[in-house]
């Protein structure tokens, strides 16, 4: 996998770069939100060292070949606003899933869909995948309109997948086929 090239994805208003331990606060600034970790299938980081243990995790997973992540980067100010990712890569079948998390105050000014766009296109043009996929639990309204939106089709329902606080969502399936075999 291409991480340098993965870490330097620019877009017209944010960039990716290097997840790092150096931007535990940053990160725990969203991470640590219970709006934003609702759902996106992280636990709520209560804490700097929760936070900094997770981002260990997701380094050494990088590392280790099976995951990519980047944080997301303001232009205009340098600061890190959210994490892109792209994991679960299915070398036979050419897939790959994807994800990304944004602080809520970055939320609906197209960052979300500038961070789709760069990811898309890098696994197109880069790893030359089939098919990208991702999973959005259903109350994650803005996620789903973001996938939609790039031509994400929803591919399937998976009734009652996700138990967050006490309720029942829907697993809302997405794929997008990049090109012909």
């Amino acid at each position: 996998m291409n991480t340098n090239l993965f870490h330097s994805l620019a877009g017209k208003d944010i960039c990716f770069k290097v997840l790092s331990i150096n931007d535990t606060q940053e990160i725990h600034n969203y991470a640590g939100d219970e709006e934003v970790a609702r759902f996106i299938g992280w636990n709520l980081m209560h804490t700097l060292a929760e936070t900094r243990e997770h981002i260990a995790t997701m380094i050494k997973r990088e590392e280790a070949g099976t995951h990519l992540y980047a944080s997301i980067v303001l232009k205009s100010t340098q600061a890190v606003i959210g994490t892109a990712m792209m994991f679960n890569f299915n070398a036979k079948a050419n897939h790959a899933e994807i994800g990304y998390v944004l602080h809520k105050e970055y939320w609906g000014k197209g960052y979300g869909t500038e961070s789709l766009v760069l990811m898309t296109d890098f696994a197109l043009t880069t790893h030359k995948l089939h098919k990208l996929q991702a999973g959005v639990v259903d109350a994650n309204i803005g996620s789903a309109r973001i996938l939609e939106k790039n031509g994400y089709e929803l591919e399937g329902r998976l009734k009652d997948h996700y138990f967050i606080d006490g309720e029942y969502y829907d697993a809302l399936l997405f794929g997008k086929i990049l090109k012909d075999l």
